[in-house]
């Protein structure tokens, strides 16, 4: 009982803080989350939620849900199913309610006062769970019901669950000694602070460069649109008359494959590469080791070798053998053909009369003369027929070809952000499916890179399905003045993917938070299979027409985008598994340092050492460095960036069943496929799941040979 006085105090001190916070804003009815929302489709109304309204609702949402907890606890009732284990996953509605949203406006729409609310919280947020986690009274009470299980005539959805839930205390701590659940305490914390504080340096990191260009003979070789783009950036930046260049994709990448002074693509690309490492108040070498060492000794703590081990066990590799396994089968092909690769690279540096050895900021630039060269073809030819809102139409054509789906924008509803547009998705037979947003250019109050995620997860209430709201987040490159946005091949087929992960959350039909969810390395199956459809020409035919005149996209073009399509998958695949292999490397490590050696340990170098002692090109850097290397650090892909490539084997494979009816739009493949891995969540094993849609386990052969490594 001693553990529940520390959650009654909880209960206490979050109550004392919440009524002081309300009074602050004038009471509930001023604050959006301590209502219900009113708006079309329920969706959080973004237009009147305001930073002062977060606090206070956090806190009573935490309040609310130890009271919730408490209630599960002390009821009179012998623990039940649903009395326990349902009372328990539907439990911290409200404080589910205002995370959600406000995870999805710090990474899309943050500023400083929301990085500082987030420090404020994160010690909160990991006390509050350790404090449901680890409370012995209510741990006995769902141990119960385990033992129990066998009797209880369960479905296969509640039998998941109830397991999903035992498994989630004891790996939250519940069966360690008292002393050693306050050691694992003082980690969750220090790990939870500093993957925020990590990510937060990264965005200041990639905010503060700037490459400002004031000579025009600078911007030799770089497109109309690109020098547009860069003078738009430097008026908004106080700089008229100049252009700017950042690190965000849109900006750096053009320029990388662009511009023709050596000089400034260096420039350029050392700041992109040195992010996070350049000794200043957002230098992120200290965060890596110390994140590395208290994952292990929380692993360790925990009964396991090595972090990687105690985050494996929850995926489908299942052990670090048959991730690196995966790694060592695609390496050696990878690095043979980024070899070729250098071998063009090189030859195109000499057939302009240079006898400079190729860098890291010479690759792009000269891939893309190599690959002009040999399929005379070059992204400038390929972006007018990629209009944004024809490729996103082309997305939903797919969608609607293989299940039968329909999305129609909606414009009067509250958006995440004024450049956010809306779409109801409706199923085949027109009942509502959920909401998508998708915001696609970048800004600096938005994380970098590109992703999906929800501001209202699918779920049941009262027996009714409660539909998702979904959002897709990106870094496209913004239109030029006048222009619409025009987007590379490498933007389309990330619009694809993003709407994979959509699909799979509109889709998704579970009755309970606690299964909703599947491995991490089987998430990026519904996404990177809708990469195989872009450029499908049947589907190319459909969305790929001109800005200006409307023509389709000519099969003489179609052609040459086919044949080139695996030119450049040596560097490509070379680059992600080396991030992969030191990803896994941090998380395999099973001797704590003594805190000397803490203090020595040089990220730079182990980085270093362990791609070099692999053969990586020196040319070619791992697609993330330690320092900048957010999927890991920040905690949703640790020890699981290989989740791409193993993702790759199952989406190629999955897509080659396509293939074998002769109809890419296959009904009844498509069916299957939304059966079986697009609706049931985490209720099955994933490769059961996989196994039920394509009646065997998958093999490599699709994957080797959709990248040219076969």
């Amino acid at each position: 009982m001693k553990k529940m006085v520390i959650v009654t105090g909880l209960a206490v001190a979050l109550s004392a803080c919440s009524s002081s916070e309300k009074k602050s804003t004038g009471g509930d009815t001023e604050n959006p989350f301590l209502s219900e929302y009113t708006t079309p489709y329920g969706v959080p109304p973004f237009d009147k939620i305001k930073i002062e309204h977060y606090k206070p609702a956090f806190l009573q949402g935490m309040e609310e849900q130890v009271k919730e907890v408490d209630a599960i606890i002390y009821q009179t009732e012998d623990p039940t199913f649903e009395n326990t284990i349902v009372a328990l996953d539907q439990c911290g509605e409200l404080l589910r309610k205002v995370r959600t949203v406000f995870s999805g406006q710090n990474s899309a729409n943050t500023n400083e006062d929301m990085q500082a609310l987030s420090r404020e919280m994160s010690p909160l947020f990991s006390k509050h769970n350790d404090d449901i986690k680890l409370n012995p009274a209510l741990f006995a009470r769902v141990k119960v019901v385990y033992d129990n299980r066998a009797n209880l005539n369960l479905d296969k959805e509640q039998a998941k669950l109830l397991e999903e839930t035992y498994k989630d205390f004891v790996r939250g701590g519940a069966n360690l000694s008292a002393e050693n659940q306050e050691t694992l305490r003082e980690l969750n914390s220090k790990i939870s602070m500093l993957q925020l504080t990590f990510g937060q340096n990264m965005l200041k990191e990639t905010n503060a460069f700037q490459l400002v260009i004031d000579d025009e003979k600078d911007l030799s070789g770089l497109t109309e649109a690109q020098i547009s783009s860069a003078a738009q950036a430097a008026e908004k930046a106080g700089m008229e008359g100049k252009w700017l260049f950042t690190l965000h994709n849109p900006s750096i990448m053009p320029f990388l494959q662009n511009a023709d002074n050596r000089e400034l693509r260096e420039k350029i690309f050392k700041g992109y590469i040195m992010r996070g490492n350049n000794g200043n108040e957002n230098d992120n070498k200290d965060i890596v080791k110390q994140l590395v060492t208290l994952r292990l000794e929380k692993a360790k703590l925990m009964g396991y070798d090595d972090f990687a081990s105690f985050v494996l066990e929850e995926r489908m590799a299942k052990n670090e053998k048959n991730v690196y396994n995966l790694l060592d089968e695609l390496w050696t092909p990878a690095l043979n053909k980024a070899k070729d690769e250098l071998k063009d690279i090189q030859a195109e540096i000499q057939k302009e009369g240079n006898g400079f050895t190729a860098e890291g900021w010479d690759w792009r630039y000269y891939f893309e003369k190599a690959k002009k060269a040999k399929f005379d073809l070059d992204e400038s030819q390929i972006r007018p027929y990629l209009k944004l809102e024809n490729v996103y139409e082309g997305a939903f054509y797919v969608a609607n070809k293989l299940y039968g789906i329909t999305f129609t924008q909606v414009k009067d509803i509250p958006t995440p952000h004024p450049e956010a547009i809306a779409f109801e998705c409706k199923d085949k037979d027109g009942s509502h499916l959920g909401i998508l947003y998708m915001d696609f250019f970048p800004r600096p109050s938005k994380n970098g890179g590109a992703w999906c995620g929800g501001y209202r997860s699918q779920t049941y209430k009262d027996g009714k399905r409660v539909a998702p709201v979904v959002t897709i987040v990106c870094n496209f490159t913004p239109p030029a003045a006048g222009e619409p946005a025009l987007l590379s091949a490498d933007e389309a087929n990330t619009l694809f993917h993003e709407f994979g992960h959509a699909l799979h959350s509109l889709f998704r039909d579970v009755h309970y938070y606690g299964i909703s969810g599947v491995p991490r390395d089987f998430v990026e199956l519904p996404s990177q299979i809708m990469e195989h459809w872009v450029f499908e020409p049947e589907v190319l035919k459909v969305y790929a027409k001109h800005y200006q005149t409307g023509e389709v996209i000519p099969t003489e073009l179609i052609e040459k985008l086919d044949k080139s399509g695996k030119y450049g998958q040596g560097f490509a695949t070379a680059e992600y598994l080396a991030a992969s292999y030191l990803d896994m490397d941090y998380h395999v490590q099973k001797n704590l340092p003594a805190n000397q050696e803490i203090l020595n340990f040089d990220v730079l170098r182990f980085e270093s050492e362990t791609l070099s002692n692999r053969g990586l090109l020196p040319q070619i850097p791992p697609r993330y460095r330690s320092t900048y290397f957010s999927h890991t650090m920040t905690g949703g892909y640790t020890a699981g960036y290989y989740s791409y490539i193993w993702s790759e084997v199952l989406d190629s494979d999955a897509y080659q069943a396509f293939k074998e009816t002769g109809d890419i739009f296959n009904p009844e493949m498509a069916g299957k496929f939304r059966k079986y891995v697009l609706t049931p969540g985490g209720i099955d094993d994933a490769m059961d799941m996989y196994k039920n849609f394509r009646g065997k386990e998958p093999n490599t052969d699709p994957l080797l040979k959709n990248r040219g490594l076969k």
